[in-house]
C-alpha cells in the first residue's frame, strides 16, 4: 500500500504522455477550421433552392449546420465537394449546406452538382452574394459552421477533406450533445 500513490503518479503521468483521454472527451476542432472569439449570430440572408424557394441559415435552426459557398468556376470548391457529400452521410444529425455563390442559376447549380455526384447536397443559390459579404468571405471556398441556436462559432478560409476521420468524429460529437 506505500506504492500506491507512486503507481498512481506513474500512470498520471504516462496518461498525459501518451494521450489517453477518457473515451467521451470531445474531439479537438480540427484545422483549418478556427474558432470564433465572439460567436455572431448568423446573418439573415436569403438564399434559393432549385425550385425557386426562399431560404435563410435562420431555417436549420436547431442544428448544427456546416455552411459551404462554392462556385462551378472555384476549382478547389468542386474538389472539395465529394467529401462534403460523404460528411453529410457520415453525420446525419447536421445540416451540410452548400450554397453556390458563383452567379449560377439554380437550373445550372443543379445540372453541376448532379454532373459532379454531389446533387444529394441539394440545391442552394446566393445570385445576390449576401452571404459571401455576411460572413466576410473574400475567398472560396468558405466554410462556416453554425451552432443550434444560430451562432457563426468557427470558420474556414479554403478547401478541406471535410469526410476525413478528424473532422467526422468532430461533427458526430457536436451532432449528438
Amino acid at each position: 500500500m506505500k506504492n500506491l500513490p507512486t503507481k498512481a503518479a506513474v500512470l498520471l503521468v504516462l496518461g498525459v504522455l501518451y494521450g489517453i483521454a477518457p473515451s467521451h472527451a470531445k474531439p479537438a476542432m480540427p484545422l483549418p477550421l478556427t474558432a470564433e472569439t465572439k460567436a455572431p449570430p448568423v446573418p439573415k440572408a436569403v438564399f434559393v433552392d432549385a425550385a425557386g424557394g426562399k431560404h435563410s441559415i435562420g431555417d436549420f435552426k436547431g442544428k448544427y449546420v456546416l455552411v459551404n459557398l462554392w462556385a462551378t468556376w472555384c476549382a478547389p470548391c468542386v474538389k472539395e465537394l465529394p467529401s462534403l457529400v460523404n460528411l453529410q452521410k457520415a453525420v446525419p444529425g447536421m445540416k451540410v449546406l452548400a450554397v453556390d455563390v458563383g452567379h449560377d442559376t439554380p437550373q445550372k447549380a443543379a445540372a453541376f452538382l448532379k454532373d459532379h455526384k454531389a446533387d444529394s447536397l441539394g440545391v442552394y443559390v446566393d445570385t445576390e452574394l449576401t452571404l459571401l459579404h455576411a460572413f466576410g468571405a473574400y475567398g472560396l471556398p468558405t466554410t462556416v459552421l453554425i451552432d443550434p441556436s444560430g451562432k457563426e462559432v468557427a470558420k474556414a478560409q479554403g478547401p478541406a477533406e471535410w469526410a476525413a476521420p478528424e473532422f467526422v468524429a468532430y461533427f458526430k460529437s457536436l451532432a449528438s450533445s
